[in-house]
């Protein structure tokens, strides 16, 4: 498939000069389009620094070269804008989209996030997709006029929407949220800023999600591969991959470990790609939207994987579940770091006193929903080995989580 790198924007594309707006007006930028700054915004902001060493799949000290949330960031971020220059749709909100979508995870990754949710059981739970909203509009202080970034309407939208509608026109949950409910915080914002919970993302913040699809199988494979907890012979189970590592095999017979691999991973975001592309256009046909109401509007998405294309998703995934994210080396730190989390979480309860100053301000005057949410933003915004370090400070025994 030729794709065309200079295709014109489409009519269904979001536009920067018909923006929602922010929470807070404030004057445009001279050299910047609303998207834009919003990129520039998040790049520049502290959580956004600390993903750098927050955990993917390895704890930062495995090694250089595994995934850390930051990396991930990036290649979802680069992924997304190809997508969305092949489909003629903004590249800029394409991008902040994905530089947002994984700010609010915790140290440790899902580890983390699971302890948390376990500690704030009765104040709501916690879920990083809110968080990564609390942080963009609360929890940065960095500018003299608002709290959080004051990102556009669009940009919120997508972070909060990129996996779909939270609920129907009715406000009763979706799937996703049968069972809990949409997260408190994002129903707070909502009522400040109304982000349409019941419509469908732009097709910019659809493309993000898929990004991020196609660079967790890619990366996975990469780093599972490298962490030796398995082979190029065991992915080939999965026929998708199968066909890549031959042909790679038939083509370059002498070729070494780490260009092989290279070489399956490479070829794996390609065609998930060329067949996002694909099929996005296939619904982008049928439905012929013409703006981007149109595309909010939908019944579905309108950019996704190809019906064949989502059971090669799913095997991969079914692949990697129990040879990488369960498997016993995982588990055993993730169970550790798990506890470094709860453990930190009641040390902060009950000493509220060794917070940092500007977390403590106030501290004592909030009900015990509101304490556990202040422990649990301050914790939730540390990195791995800072989280380590403050546990060593308040307990005789830390976790080496090796």
């Amino acid at each position: 498939m030729a794709i065309d790198s200079g295709r014109l924007r489409a009519s269904y594309a979001a536009v920067p000069a018909s923006s929602r707006g922010r929470l807070v007006a404030e004057p445009p930028s001279p050299t910047r389009n609303d998207f834009r700054r919003d990129c520039d915004r998040i790049i520049h902001s502290a959580a956004f620094r600390r993903l750098a060493y927050k955990t993917q799949v390895f704890i930062y000290h495995e090694g250089d070269h595994y995934r850390t949330r930051l990396t991930h960031t990036l290649e979802v971020a680069q992924i997304a804008r190809s997508l969305a220059r092949a489909l003629g749709c903004d590249e800029d909100l394409a991008e902040v989209v994905a530089l947002s979508h994984d700010l609010g995870h915790t140290p440790f990754g899902h580890a983390g996030e699971r302890a948390l949710d376990r500690m704030l059981h009765d104040a709501g739970g916690f879920d990083h997709n809110a968080q990564a909203l609390r942080i963009v509009t609360d929890l940065e202080r960095r500018y003299a006029d608002f709290d959080g970034l004051n990102l556009t309407w669009e940009t919120l939208e997508g972070l909060v929407k990129h996996n779909g509608p939270l609920m129907d026109r009715a406000g009763a949950p979706t799937k996703r949220y049968a069972a809990h409910g949409v997260p408190r915080p994002i129903l707070a914002f909502n009522r400040r800023f109304d982000l349409d919970l019941w419509s469908q993302a732009s097709a910019e913040a659809q493309i993000a999600a898929v990004a991020d699809d196609i660079a967790y199988n890619a990366h996975d494979i990469d780093d599972g591969l490298r962490a030796d907890l398995f082979t190029l012979g065991d992915i080939s189970s999965v026929p998708f991959l199968g066909q890549i590592v031959r042909e790679i095999e038939e083509r370059h017979r002498s070729l070494e470990p780490t260009r092989r691999v290279h070489e399956v991973t490479r070829r794996v975001i390609t065609r998930m790609i060329e067949d996002v592309i694909g099929e996005s256009e296939r619904r982008l046909a049928a439905l012929n939207p013409q703006s981007v109401t149109d595309i909010r509007n939908a019944a579905a998405s309108v950019v996704g994987f190809s019906e064949a294309m989502t059971a090669v998703d799913a095997a991969i995934k079914g692949f990697l579940y129990p040879r990488m994210y369960r498997h016993d080396r995982v588990m055993r730190v993730m169970q550790d770091a798990e506890e470094v989390v709860a453990d930190l979480f009641a040390h902060f309860l009950r000493v509220p006193g060794d917070l940092p100053d500007e977390w403590r301000d106030g501290f004592d005057t909030l009900d015990a929903t509101g304490k556990a949410r202040r422990a649990a933003d301050y914790i939730a915004g540390m990195t791995d080995r800072y989280a380590l370090a403050e546990h060593a400070r308040f307990f005789p025994a830390t976790p080496e989580l090796l």
